[in-house]
């Protein structure tokens, strides 16, 4: 990847339009002449900006993610308790859903982008895995009995909530609360 530098007024409204487009239309449907057209810039400049289509996926998929990590940061912080601070990531997803409604930007990215070689294939598969990390640690600060296990579960339940989202089910408040339920009650290593 080229090296990072600050975006000029041209390279954020490229973002602007590559987050628009890749979300809601597709990373492999969505070409570099339709983020042009739609930030109102050449080719050229996409490219003397970002190098590359890759580049750009990669970046899009970056600030997607630092965006995501503030906001479930700052629902952790706000918990009252470690226990609470535990769901905390299912909170920001309630703030998150109400404006992202075609489910998961990364889980979109792997299925579009299976080469595990891929710049944007390891920040998504990273973000993941930063979620069942961050679990993990949540329920060793809140004394939660087999984190490793609880986190994994949790890390179902979130993905469950988000996966379904698209079809209008609605199952992040039923995720919640099992989610709530799963860590008052500890967990089993063999549930």
């Amino acid at each position: 990847m080229q090296e990072e530098r600050p975006l000029t007024p041209a390279g954020r409204r490229i973002m602007t339009a590559a987050d628009e487009l890749f979300y809601n239309r597709g990373i492999t449907a969505v070409g570099v002449d339709l983020i042009a057209e739609h930030s109102g810039v050449t080719k050229r400049t996409l490219y003397n900006q970002f190098g590359s289509k890759d580049h750009l996926v990669a970046t899009y998929l970056t600030e997607r993610d630092q965006r995501w990590r503030s906001l479930v940061q700052a629902s952790v912080d706000a918990a009252d308790t470690p226990t609470e601070a535990v769901t905390a990531p299912f909170e920001a997803l309630r703030t998150w859903t109400g404006t992202h409604s075609r489910g998961c930007a990364f889980i979109n990215a792997l299925a579009e982008l299976p080469d595990p070689t891929h710049p944007a294939h390891r920040i998504a598969a990273n973000q993941k895995l930063w979620l069942l990390d961050l679990f993990r640690e949540l329920a060793v600060a809140a004394g939660c009995p087999h984190p490793a296990t609880l986190a994994t579960q949790l890390l179902v339940l979130h993905e469950g909530a988000v996966a379904t989202q698209p079809l209008s089910l609605d199952t992040l408040p039923e995720s919640t609360a099992l989610a709530r339920v799963l860590v008052r009650s500890g967990t089993s290593p063999h549930p």
